[in-house]
C-alpha cells in the first residue's frame, strides 16, 4: 500500500511538462480555463497616511506567488506578469502598521494605499496553516510574524533565542551556539521546521542538535502556535517554524548587503555578503556568511570551556517569474563546527580539560580565551538542494516542491585520536510537496494535495546511538477558508502514513540493535473561525487533532548520547501521541493601544519522554558506554499529559506621545501527567512563566540624515520553575530571575536611501549570574568550588550589527 502512495508525487512531477489534453482530462471536467492573454499589472502609489508623503523603499508584496517590489523615490511600485485572479497584498515599511489587502487582478490593476506610523504590526499576511496568503486577522490559527528588522532589533545570539522573545515560544539551549524550538511546551520531532518550502530534516530528536539554518540570510519567520498544521506533515503538533530567506529584487535591479556583527561576551563576530538581482523575470541572489566565537563568560563560571563554535555557510538560486507562473532553484550548504560543554571541574573550580583521560589538565587563560577547536565537539554539514515550482493553469494553480538533503553529523570525543568522529551520522531525505490550488467559488479557496519524504540513515562510524534505518511516509490533505464581510472559516483534513525499518546491527561480537519494522497511520483535523466584531476588535477560535509517529531515537536508541551523560534506551513498543487543542484569542487594536490574549488547552494521549531507569532496591541504574565507564540509564515511556497555558500582548502608545511605546507579554504554561510519575505530575522542559516588558522611543523621524532610529530599555523577568519533572531525578527546580536590557538602532541616509543600517544592544546590564530553566547546562557537573551545580548562562554582553545596503 504505501510503495503504491509513493508513485503518486512521482506521477504528478509530470503533470507540469505535459498538457491537459494529453493526460486525458477535458476542461470543463477540471475546471481549468485558458489562460488570458491579457498581461496582469498591478501598479499604484504607497504614502505616509498623516502627511501625504511618498514612502519611499516600502515594500510590496504578493505571497501566493511569491512576488514583490519596493516603492522608487516618487512612492511609485509596478508589478509586471501577473496571471488574472484574486490575491492577497502585503504593504509594509519599517515603523509603520502593514496593510493586507485583498485585490483582483485582471489586466492592469491600480491600488493605492497610505501606512499609519505605528511599531504594532497587526495587519500581517500569514502562508502558515492556511490555504492561501491570509491576513492575520482573518487566520483563526494562531500564527506569529517576524520580519528581518524585527530580528536584527531581538539583540539575540541566535534565530531560535529571538523568536524565544514572543510568547508561547521557548528555547531549549546547550550553550550559546545550539538552540531548540519550543512551542508551547513542545519540541524535538513535535515542531516541525520549514526552511524555503521544505522540511528541515537534521536528526532533530536530539538534545544538541539545532537547526541547520543560516540566520543572517533570513528574511521572515512564521510561527504557527499550535496542532493546526495540516499541509507540513503530522510531527507538527506543537507547531510550525517557517522560514523564509530570499526576497527578489526589483525589475532591472541588483542588490546587496554587507553585514558585520560583534559580540562582545564571547568575541563572537560574523559578516554575511549577499547580492540578487532581477532581469526580464529572470532572478538569483548568491550569499556568503562565516561566524566564529570564543568561550562565553558569567561572573560564577569565569569563562565556560569549550562554548565556542565556529560556522560558515553558502548558498544561492535562480529562477525565473513569467505569467504562467514561477519556477526557482535554490542550493544551500552549512557547515557548523560547535563545542560540547561537559562542565568537569577539580576542587579548586577550574575547568578541567580532557578530563578523565590520561591528557586530563587545567584549562588555563590561553586555553580559555582561544578558539581553535576543542575535544568534545560536532561537525555538521547540511546540504539542500530545493526546486520550487508554481504553474497558473487559467484560474487554478499547481504548486510542487521537490528538496534534497543530506545531513553529515560527526561527534568528536577521543582526545588521543581527536580527528576519528566517535559518532557519524549520515542522513539523506527526498521531501516532496504537491499542491492543487482551486479559484474562488463564492468566496470558498480550496487546496489539496500530497507530500511526504523518503529517509535513510547510515551509521558510518564505529560507535552508535541508532541503527541505521530507512523511512517513508506519505500525507494527503485538503484545507479550505470561506471569507464572509466578517466572518472566516478555516478547516480541513489530512491523512498520513509512515513506515520506518531499522537494521540488525552488531558491536563488538555482541547485537547492539535488533532489526524491526513498524507502520504508523492516522488522521488529522482542523476547524476554525475567525470573526471581526468591529474595525478594532477579533475573536478566535480553533480545534485541531494532530497526531505524532516516535522517532527512531525513542524506538531503537542504545547508547551513550554524547552532550547529555546520559545512557539512552529506545522503546520499541511505544504508540503514536495524539492530542486535541483548543483555543480561542481575542484581539484589539485601536489608535492608542493594542491587546492580544489567547488562552489554550491541549490533551496529548501517550506522550513520550525519557525517564531514569532504577534497579530493584530502588537505586540509579548504571549502563556502561562504549569506554567501558557506568552512567545513568534512561529509557522512554509514555504517559497521558494535558497541557495549558495563556499568551497576552499588549501595547501601549499614548497621544500625544504617539513615538513612545510600552510592550510587554506574557507567558503562562502548565504541563501535567494525568498520573504522577514517580510521585511527579509535571510534563519535563516547561517553561516557566516570564514577562517581557519594553519601553521603546521612536525618534528622529524627520531628520534628513537619519531615519528609523528608536531607544530602547527592556525588563526580562522569569519566575522560579517550581514544577518541574522531578521523576528519578530527571529535572530540579529552577531560581527566578530579572534581566535588564537596552538598546538602540538607526538608518544613515544619503540622498533619501539608507547607505547604512546599525543596530546596537546591550544585555543582561546587571552582569546577573542566571540559569534558565531550559538550559541544558544546568545539569553538568557541580563546581566543588562554590557547591553551585551546573553552567550558568551568558552574562553581560554588548552586541553591535551593522549592514551596508546597496542596489544599482
Amino acid at each position: 500500500m504505501l510503495r503504491n502512495l509513493l508513485l503518486i508525487p512521482l506521477f504528478f512531477l509530470l503533470l507540469p511538462g505535459a498538457s491537459v489534453a494529453q493526460l486525458g482530462f477535458n476542461r470543463s471536467t477540471v475546471g481549468i480555463e485558458a489562460i488570458s492573454s491579457v498581461e496582469g499589472i498591478l501598479k499604484g502609489k504607497i504614502t505616509e497616511k498623516a502627511s501625504s508623503k511618498p514612502l519611499v523603499g516600502a515594500s510590496v508584496l504578493l505571497p501566493d506567488l511569491k512576488r514583490g517590489t519596493s516603492t522608487n523615490g516618487d512612492g511609485i511600485y509596478t508589478i509586471r506578469g501577473l496571471s488574472t485572479g484574486q490575491y492577497v497584498v502585503e504593504v509594509s515599511f519599517g515603523g509603520y502598521s502593514s496593510i493586507a489587502e485583498t485585490v483582483t487582478i485582471n489586466g492592469e490593476t491600480t491600488l493605492n494605499l497610505s501606512l499609519k506610523a505605528s511599531v504594532v504590526e497587526y495587519e500581517n499576511v500569514t502562508i502558515t496553516g492556511v490555504s492561501v496568503a491570509t491576513s492575520l486577522r482573518r487566520a483563526p490559527v494562531q500564527v506569529t510574524v517576524f520580519k528581518r528588522d524585527d530580528l536584527l532589533q531581538a539583540n539575540a545570539g541566535n534565530l531560535i533565542d529571538a523568536l524565544a522573545r514572543k510568547p508561547g515560544i521557548s528555547a531549549l539551549t546547550t550553550g550559546p551556539s545550539i538552540s531548540k524550538p519550543f512551542i508551547r511546551g513542545l519540541g524535538y520531532n513535535r515542531v516541525v521546521t520549514i526552511s524555503d518550502g521544505v522540511r528541515q530534516e537534521g536528526q532533530q530528536w536530539g538534545d544538541e542538535h539545532g537547526i541547520e539554518v543560516d540566520e543572517y540570510s533570513v528574511q521572515r519567520v512564521e510561527v504557527l502556535r499550535g496542532p493546526s498544521s495540516l499541509m507540513y506533515g503530522s510531527d507538527a503538533m506543537g507547531g510550525v517554524l517557517n522560514i523564509s530567506s530570499f526576497v527578489p529584487a526589483n525589475e532591472g535591479q541588483v542588490k546587496g548587503i554587507i553585514q558585520g556583527t560583534w559580540n562582545g561576551n564571547n568575541r563572537q563576530w560574523g559578516t554575511h555578503a549577499s547580492l540578487a538581482g532581477n532581469h526580464n523575470g529572470f532572478i538569483w541572489n548568491a550569499y556568503g556568511s562565516a561566524r566564529q566565537s570564543g568561550d562565553y563568560q558569567n561572573k560564577y563560571d569565569g569563562y565556560v570551556l569549550n562554548s565556542r563554535f565556529q560556522e560558515a555557510n553558502f548558498g544561492g538560486m535562480m529562477g525565473l517569474q513569467k505569467k504562467w507562473g514561477y519556477t526557482h532553484l535554490l542550493a544551500s550548504t552549512v557547515n557548523q563546527q560547535p563545542g560540547i560543554v561537559e562542565g568537569e571541574r577539580n576542587d579548586e573550580g577550574e575547568f578541567l580539560l580532557y578530563s578523565g583521560s590520561p591528557s586530563e589538565m587545567v584549562a588555563g587563560s590561553d586555553i580559555l580565551k582561544g578558539r581553535n577547536n576543542l575535544v568534545p565537539y560536532q561537525h555538521l554539514q547540511h546540504l539542500k538542494i530545493t526546486s520550487d515550482n508554481s504553474f497558473n493553469l487559467g484560474k487554478t494553480r499547481l504548486s510542487l516542491t521537490v528538496g534534497y538533503q543530506q545531513n553529515k553529523r560527526k561527534e568528536f570525543g577521543e582526545v588521543e585520536h581527536p580527528e576519528e568522529p566517535k559518532k557519524y551520522f549520515d542522513l539523506q531525505t527526498l521531501n516532496y510537496n504537491l499542491a492543487w490550488h482551486l479559484p474562488d467559488a463564492d468566496g470558498w479557496r480550496m487546496s489539496l494535495g500530497t507530500n511526504g519524504m523518503m529517509q535513510q540513515n547510515t551509521n558510518r562510524a564505529e560507535e552508535l546511538l541508532i541503527p541505521d534505518y530507512n523511512l517513508a511516509d506519505i500525507g494527503l490533505y485538503g484545507v479550505a477558508q470561506k471569507n464572509w464581510e466578517k466572518l472566516t472559516f478555516s478547516g480541513g483534513l489530512r491523512y498520513d502514513q509512515r513506515k520506518m525499518s531499522g537494521d540488525e546491527m552488531w558491536y563488538d561480537g555482541k547485537t547492539k540493535f535488533n532489526a524491526f519494522e513498524r507502520n504508523f497511520s492516522n488522521v488529522s483535523g482542523a476547524a476554525g473561525i475567525s470573526y471581526k466584531v468591529s474595525q478594532v476588535l477579533t475573536l478566535k477560535t480553533n480545534i485541531s487533532r494532530s497526531f505524532r509517529a516516535p522517532s527512531v531515537a525513542e524506538l531503537s536508541s542504545n547508547g551513550e548520547h554524547e552532550g547529555t551523560e546520559r545512557y539512552e534506551m529506545g522503546n520499541p513498543n511505544l504508540n503514536s501521541e495524539t492530542s486535541w487543542q483548543w483555543d480561542v484569542a481575542a484581539e484589539l487594536n485601536t489608535e492608542h493601544i493594542s491587546v492580544s490574549i489567547s488562552p489554550f488547552s491541549n490533551r496529548i494521549n501517550n506522550f513520550i519522554f525519557y525517564q531514569r531507569l532504577q534497579t530493584a532496591s530502588g537505586a540509579d541504574s548504571l549502563m556502561p558506554n562504549e569506554d567501558g565507564d557506568l552512567i545513568e540509564a534512561f529509557e522512554f515511556r509514555q504517559h497521558n499529559a494535558n497541557l495549558s497555558g495563556l499568551e497576552l500582548s499588549a501595547d501601549l502608545h499614548p497621544h500625544p506621545l504617539d513615538w513612545l511605546h510600552w510592550e510587554n507579554s506574557i507567558t503562562l504554561l502548565r504541563g501535567r501527567f494525568t498520573e504522577a510519575v514517580d510521585n511527579s505530575p509535571n510534563l519535563p522542559f516547561i517553561a516557566p512563566a516570564r514577562w517581557l516588558s519594553i519601553l521603546r522611543a521612536d525618534i528622529g523621524a524627520n531628520w534628513k540624515k537619519l531615519s528609523r532610529s528608536y531607544v530602547k530599555f527592556e525588563v526580562d523577568m522569569a519566575s522560579s520553575q517550581n514544577n518541574p519533572f522531578t521523576g528519578y531525578g530527571t529535572e530540579t527546580a529552577t531560581a527566578g530571575y530579572v534581566l535588564l536590557n537596552a538598546g538602540a538602532g538607526t538608518q544613515i541616509l544619503h540622498k533619501g536611501n539608507p547607505v547604512s543600517i546599525i543596530h546596537l544592544g546591550l544585555n543582561n546590564l546587571a552582569n546577573v549570574a542566571y540559569q534558565n530553566h531550559m538550559s541544558r547546562l544546568k545539569y553538568t557537573m557541580e563546581n566543588a568550588a562554590t557547591g553551585r551545580t551546573g553552567v550558568f548562562n551568558m552574562g553581560r554582553n554588548f552586541t553591535a550589527r551593522i549592514i551596508i545596503p546597496f542596489s544599482f
